[in-house]
């Protein structure tokens, strides 16, 4: 291989490191945000009207081992509390381990969302890995603690 064409390859290369360095972070948070916004609102939605909340859980979700009761207030506290968690990217990677499984149980539960909304939840399962395999990025709040307690 020529010089000429290990310069531009190693060119590319840093372009690419450079362009990775300010891109990635910002594809972190838009992952993150979506999500949290997706599941917060949704968990708005049924403290609204918690008693449509309660009819859903005794007679059209099928979450499995948890009585309805249980799961509704699980569920809705779920959809309260982990986005907020992975918006603000503190604890980034177990909470949104944990909504990862709670987007799988919410799919399970539900049949109707196979036909409703089930490449909805497949695009939010792919964002919420994105946190759980790569972490919360730059832009986060474990990243400010790491750097300011290290």
């Amino acid at each position: 291989m020529s010089n000429a064409v290990k310069n531009g390859l190693a060119h590319y290369d840093q372009l690419i490191a450079k362009l990775q360095c300010g891109f990635v972070p910002l594809l972190l948070l838009f992952c993150r945000l979506w999500v949290a916004w997706v599941f917060f609102n949704s968990g708005l939605t049924k403290i609204a009207s918690w008693d449509s909340t309660l009819f859903l859980f005794e007679l059209e979700y099928q979450v499995p081992i948890l009585p309805w009761e249980l799961a509704a207030y699980l569920g809705t506290g779920a959809e309260l509390v982990l986005p907020v968690f992975v918006a603000l990217g503190l604890l980034a990677r177990p909470m949104s381990a944990i909504l990862f499984v709670f987007n799988i149980i919410a799919v399970i539960s539900y049949p109707v969302l196979w036909e409703q909304g089930f490449y909805d939840h497949q695009l939010w399962g792919l964002m919420i890995l994105n946190v759980v395999v790569w972490g919360p990025g730059a832009i986060s709040a474990d990243h400010w603690l790491r750097k300011r307690f290290s």
